[in-house]
């Protein structure tokens, strides 16, 4: 349901239960699930994604309000952008998932600065400033629900992504710390940490094996299907699940959650 971001919501059009919600990176893949799921437990959306078209085919599926807001979540002034369009609408922002992110794939040696530079602003800095943001508000309220979709890369080594996996790490490490500052203040703030997941991004590294390796499509996805326990590829609404179980549950508060079929046991 596509809403004008210049009409402000009124309480009454969903049950009153519902939370104002930010999910970046909405556009498809994790956080298109994350944000129909989020929809669908009746609540108001506000939709990231640098993408309008792809962000509007994701709200006209939300069965509730949702807003979308086209932003390259990189842009220094991408977080108050989000939050001053979002609290215009519907009020102070009570849930966040940060979910945009992505991989660039290369030997550490040919690793350059502008790739470290580019995978850190994306998935740390970016992060960072919209948990900043939303954390004042969240506090002063005694609410909020802030989840990180992070990755398997945020507790182990991954070979070739190396400025991906740092930026993980970091990520990880922000969650904890803001998790043990706000316990007692009634936010709760998460990591999810999925490792391949059948999305676009996962599609891409499949491309990747193929032009390094001149493996065929099919052998470079069931390589990536084998390296979970499960022996195949995580699903969108699994990655969802464990987002929810996050947003619902008070006592989860600074954890990382796996969801990669056993790969990480811990």
């Amino acid at each position: 349901m596509s809403v004008d971001p210049t009409v402000p919501y009124r309480p009454g059009d969903v049950h009153p239960d519902s939370r104002t919600c930010v999910v970046t990176g909405a556009g498809r893949g994790i956080g298109r699930e994350i944000a129909l799921r989020l929809s669908r437990a009746g609540h108001r959306v506000a939709l990231v994604a640098r993408s309008e078209e792809q962000l509007r085919e994701v709200a006209d599926l939300c069965p509730n309000p949702a807003l979308t807001i086209p932003v390259d979540v990189t842009d220094p002034q991408a977080a108050e952008t989000i939050f001053q369009v979002t609290e215009r609408w519907a009020g102070q922002v009570e849930i966040l998932v940060a979910n945009a992110g992505s991989a660039t794939s290369a030997p550490i040696a040919k690793v350059t600065d502008a790739d470290w530079q580019a995978s850190l602003d994306l998935n740390l800095t970016a992060p960072f400033r919209c948990v900043r943001r939303a954390v004042p508000n969240m506090t002063a309220v005694g609410f909020g629900r802030i989840v990180v979709v992070a990755s398997v890369a945020s507790k182990r080594g991954e070979p070739y992504v190396a400025a991906y996996t740092a930026a993980k790490h970091g990520v990880l490490g922000l969650v904890r710390s803001a998790a043990a500052e706000l316990a007692g203040k009634g936010v709760t703030v998460n990591a999810v940490c999925p490792a391949y997941v059948d999305t676009p991004m996962t599609d891409g590294a499949v491309d990747i094996i193929v032009a390094k390796t001149g493996m065929s499509p099919a052998d470079a996805r069931a390589h990536l299907e084998n390296v979970q326990p499960i022996g195949r590829l995580i699903t969108t609404e699994e990655v969802a699940d464990a987002v929810m179980f996050c947003v619902d549950n008070a006592a989860v508060n600074g954890q990382g959650i796996n969801v990669d079929g056993g790969a990480i046991q811990g």
